[in-house]
């Protein structure tokens, strides 16, 4: 991957469960810190629409053209939308990256979705059918989960657009931006 590419960082905004909606911002950033653009849609909490409004919210956009990997803060949005990053990756035509900063806990996210949720089975098979990879960093390791794209082109996008710390700079200034949305002023890390 060439230096100067342009990532897509993905975050949704703070909300409660007694919201119905809540934001999901993108931020267009040309590696390694230049911000290009932002965008936002929104998806129901908890709610099974995300991958269509995050690739609704992508095919729209007038840097659609330009992006080369879509860079998602973990697998799920608004609670537990969970993203399916292979459809993904499929509606919008780009790789998609889902970056955590610690190994996800899929046995314990089956049984909170099976706790809550009449279609859990349906949203526990998209939660165990990646199986996230460790990427190293400066820091404390990231792990990721990849569709559309290798894991070691994964691991080589997530270390042209960190910036500093171990998260990718695309998903802390969406972090960023998301929060500022929905507080006012940003606070927290992504």
């Amino acid at each position: 991957m060439k230096a100067h590419v342009r990532f897509l960082g993905i975050d949704d905004a703070p909300f409660t469960f007694l919201d119905d909606h809540t934001w999901v911002v993108g931020a267009v950033v040309r590696a390694p810190t230049y911000l290009e653009g932002v965008m936002r849609t929104s998806v129901t909490v908890d709610g099974t629409d995300g991958v269509a409004a995050i690739a609704g919210m992508v095919n729209r956009s007038r840097y659609r053209e330009g992006l080369a990997v879509i860079l998602l803060d973990g697998i799920t949005v608004g609670g537990f939308n969970v993203i399916d990053i292979r459809a993904l990756s499929e509606e919008t035509g780009l790789p998609v990256v889902s970056v955590t900063r610690r190994r996800p806990d899929t046995a314990a996210m089956v049984r909170a979705l099976g706790r809550r949720f009449a279609d859990w089975e349906s949203r526990a098979a998209l939660v165990t059918r990646e199986k996230p990879f460790a990427v190293k960093t400066g820091h404390k390791p990231l792990y990721a989960n990849a569709a559309g794209i290798s894991a070691a082109e994964a691991t080589e996008a997530i270390r042209l657009a960190t910036v500093r710390g171990a998260i990718p700079e695309p998903i802390r200034v969406a972090h960023l931006i998301a929060a500022a949305y929905a507080r006012g002023e940003s606070r927290g890390r992504a």
